[in-house]
């Protein structure tokens, strides 16, 4: 465990993120290279179906994450706070109700799927192996939410390294998994799932051999795994506005999909396999805006508000340099990029074209996301999902949809920046007013008066 309330806070935001950036940039590589297995040895047909699967499947977990990134927080201020006990009746509550999402989600995902594909207006050539990819994946809803509850929990209490660990072992096993069922066996899209749910179970249980090998706050087992009520109302008064705001933001993906839809498959081939890139190279923002969140949560439990606008600059300029040397990768090597998934030039051109739409915009992007860090992190996720919704549902889906009418696709990509563009304002505005010093997560947490600045 590691505090974030001492020393240099932009040394300690990099070495704190550094690992999780490793581990992100290896998750997303592993993505991009199981996106482009799938579309050079399945097929375009089946690299639509998974990313026709994926804002389902978001969707569907989506709200329960974000009650979970209630949990998380909780346990940071806690941790910060040095209130041990909490932290562990903390931990035991997030992975009682998780393992209860991950069954639920499971049969809704399995009963619902037709009905969910056919209310996007899937197309007949896709519709059949996207029912077979998402089915199959929502077998693994127990093994991803574990995986993913013990890593997040880890980072609250300073911990990045541990997560970096598990996510390697669950990032090789899925790619050698994929070579194995695709490549090897010819088990097509079938192939691509099983992969997916068998290397995050196997994560999982890793972890939690390597969990109970030590003298850790963490220690699973399920006799020893207590729901604290109190804990948990706690957790969710701070993680409903996030599970709200990730719910519509899911919703707000499907959406898009179903815009989408309205054009020729090669445009929903082209829109998945651009957007594994896009997720590539926006990676390090958000989980720079993560490590920010575990570092403000910290400070706050600690009373050390002052340090929060120091850590908040460093991040932004951090933030500002990836997004930056991206941008210029992203526009001089578009074609080239898009070609690693089809050879259809339809495909590359509507992936090129999104690319440099989106990516002409990511230091709007970094610093919207770096700036819902800082507030999450203080227990304030009312306004950011107030926010994400406005930026959402006001601005990108409604432009989307007009705009496609006049400019086709190209339409719907220069919808995404201007959702950014106004998140990114009102968040702004929020935080120079101040108010989100004045969140109590925490029952000592006391709020220092060192400084008057609102920003």
């Amino acid at each position: 465990m590691k505090s974030l309330t001492e020393g240099s806070e932009g040394k300690i935001i990099f070495k704190f993120a550094l690992p999780m950036v490793i581990g992100n940039l290896m998750q997303q590589l592993y993505i991009l290279v199981d996106s482009i297995i799938v579309g050079q040895f399945i097929g375009d047909t089946a690299l639509a179906a998974v990313g026709a699967s994926f804002p389902v499947f978001y969707t569907l977990i989506a709200f329960f994450i974000g009650i979970g990134s209630g949990a998380t927080i909780v346990i940071s201020h806690f941790f910060g706070a040095q209130q041990y006990k909490k932290v562990k009746e903390a931990i035991g509550t997030i992975y009682i109700f998780m393992f209860g999402a991950g069954l639920i989600l499971t049969a809704i995902g399995i009963i619902f799927s037709r009905e969910i594909f056919t209310l996007l207006n899937v197309g007949e050539d896709v519709m059949p192996e996207a029912i077979t990819y998402f089915t199959i994946y929502m077998t693994g809803m127990v093994g991803f939410f574990g995986f993913h509850s013990t890593s997040s929990v880890l980072r609250g209490l300073g911990d990045s390294k541990t997560p970096l660990l598990f996510l390697a072992i669950a990032t090789v096993a899925n790619l050698l998994l994929d070579l194995l069922f695709i490549v090897v066996l010819n088990m097509g899209i079938e192939g691509a799932a099983w992969a997916t749910v068998i290397s995050q179970m196997g994560a999982f249980i890793v972890a939690i051999f390597h969990l109970n090998s030590k003298d850790h706050l963490i220690h699973f087992s399920v006799k020893s795994l207590i729901f604290n009520s109190d804990l948990f109302k706690k957790s969710a008064k701070i993680g409903l506005p996030t599970g709200f705001q990730q719910s519509f933001v899911a919703l707000g993906m499907m959406a898009i999909i179903r815009i989408i839809n309205e054009f020729d498959t090669e445009v929903l081939t082209a829109y998945t396999a651009a957007s594994k890139i896009d997720a590539l190279a926006s990676m390090p923002a958000m989980t720079l805006a993560s490590a920010l969140s575990a570092f403000v949560g910290q400070n706050m439990g600690a009373g050390l508000t002052h340090r929060v606008k120091k850590g908040l600059l460093a991040t932004l300029k951090m933030a500002w340099t990836i997004s930056l040397s991206v941008m210029i990768i992203v526009i001089f090597f578009g074609s080239e990029l898009m070609a690693l998934f089809s050879s259809n030039e339809d495909v590359i051109d509507y992936g090129k074209q999104y690319l440099i739409i989106i990516c002409s915009f990511y230091v709007v992007f970094s610093s919207m996301f770096i700036m819902h860090g800082t507030l999450r992190g203080a227990g304030d996720t009312m306004i950011p999902m107030f926010i994400t919704l406005i930026s959402l549902w006001l601005i990108r889906i409604p432009f989307a949809w007009i705009l496609s009418r006049h400019f086709g696709e190209a339409g719907i990509w220069w919808s995404i920046p201007a959702g950014w563009i106004v998140g990114l304002a009102g968040t702004w505005l929020y935080y120079i007013s101040g108010k989100w010093k004045n969140k109590k997560v925490t029952d000592s947490e006391i709020l220092p008066q060192t400084t008057n600045n609102a920003s």
